[in-house]
């Protein structure tokens, strides 16, 4: 407990952590201002240095395996919101110092991504099953960032139309042109796509269970004769399109793949089209994904900041037209995420186990509160090859807002 302690100390500079040690010994942590006040019981004496070493990915395992428990009504919200209140502490403390310097040197490793891997990559997360993520995602089923104009009104069905409204409004589709969706999912933002506009949209991606489920979808539209969806990795499309979105794509990609994926999309973009990337990004320079996200939630993934995307893009040649960037969206997002996920606890023990749903309440939460106080965010890219292949204002991007919301879209 000495080495924890050590840590927690420096650690702590707001609200206050109460440490119930396997012992039952009561220690405190305690910062200026002392609220929150958050009391954790850890029952595994194994846990005070692995706690040292690795802080993220030990809690979230002793949490999973119940060895690290929560007292005088906190629960997980609660104690993750008190640790990234005092993140940036970490830095004062040599072991943490190591400890991400380690982490750096062994970056590309992590994310080292050929095509075979990614489609590992990608199956470990999004071929769960369908009724999983159906528990604590809107009817569309769109697995990233909303977009919230109201965040204390909007449902989180509203905020997840608004997102698709936008990225529409940014693609200024006319009938006729042609649209590639890298990274598609269950094919909600392509489908929605071809009831903008008479398109046709070619969607990829490398979840055999999304694309059963995308095609069903377009089966039960009637939409087969414009939207398809196919088991593809971007760096294997050879066609041409007028139009390439791409939302929650980039984020597995790599920091050494960044190139290869942006070379493709210019290499995909027909003369004087465009794409619009969204993208998890980060405010701070380039760093290292999170240990237990790594481990068992996003493997090979890792959100670039927006230097490296812009220096990517740079080296490949194509125009950024135009940068939105999106900073708490992602916390309501996930918040209601998190919100039906707990309500829907029992029917996800049916389908997997304690440890799963502990597992998936801790990668919700963490991420959600690293929007809100880390340095979390999203962008939007519009992307060309020329500097007038869109317009030199934003009021397009308004007044198809409109006239899509005006026609019920």
């Amino acid at each position: 407990m000495r080495l924890l302690s050590t840590l927690l100390n420096k650690l702590i500079s707001q609200g206050t952590l109460c440490v119930i040690d396997h012992r039952g010994k009561l220690h405190t942590f305690a910062g200026q201002p002392a609220e929150p006040k958050v009391t954790i019981h850890i029952r595994d004496p194994k846990l005070y240095n692995r706690l040292v070493l690795k802080p993220d990915i030990a809690a979230a395992e002793a949490y999973m395996d119940g060895t690290l428990t929560f007292e005088d009504g906190a629960n997980l919200l609660d104690f993750l919101t008190l640790m990234v209140m005092n993140t940036k502490n970490m830095t004062k403390h040599p072991v943490q110092n190591l400890v991400r310097r380690v982490r750096k040197s062994l970056k590309r490793l992590h994310e080292f991504n050929p095509i075979s891997k990614s489609r590992e990559n990608a199956s470990h997360h999004y071929d769960l099953t369908e009724e999983l993520y159906r528990m604590f995602l809107d009817d569309d089923m769109q697995y990233s960032c909303g977009y919230f104009i109201n965040p204390e009104k909007d449902t989180l069905e509203e905020a997840q139309i608004a997102k698709k409204r936008r990225i529409a409004a940014k693609l200024d589709l006319k009938d006729g042109m042609s649209v590639l969706d890298i990274g598609c999912g269950w094919g909600g933002m392509g489908l929605y796509l071809a009831q903008v506009a008479d398109v046709k949209v070619t969607g990829i991606a490398l979840a055999k269970e999304q694309l059963r489920v995308a095609n069903a979808r377009a089966e039960d539209m009637k939409l087969t004769d414009r939207v398809s969806f196919e088991y593809q990795d971007y760096r294997e499309v050879s066609q041409k399109y007028d139009r390439i979105v791409s939302v929650g794509m980039i984020e597995h990609v790599g920091a050494q793949h960044l190139d290869e994926y942006f070379r493709s999309v210019q290499k995909l973009l027909k003369p004087g089209g465009r794409a619009v990337i969204h993208s998890i990004g980060r405010q701070n320079p380039p760093g290292t994904t999170n240990a237990f996200i790594r481990k068992y939630i996003f493997p090979g993934g890792y959100s670039p900041s927006i230097s490296e995307a812009f220096a990517s893009v740079e080296r490949v040649g194509l125009w950024v037209d135009d940068c939105e960037v999106w900073r708490l969206h992602y916390y309501y997002t996930i918040m209601h995420w998190r919100e039906r996920f707990l309500a829907h606890w029992d029917d996800a023990l049916k389908l997997y186990d304690e440890r799963f749903c502990r597992m998936w309440e801790f990668y919700l939460t963490g991420v959600a509160l690293g929007f809100k106080y880390g340095t979390n965010m999203n962008f939007h890219l519009i992307l060309s090859h020329l500097r007038d292949d869109v317009p030199i204002t934003r009021d397009f991007i308004g007044k198809n807002e409109r006239a899509l919301k005006k026609r019920g879209l």
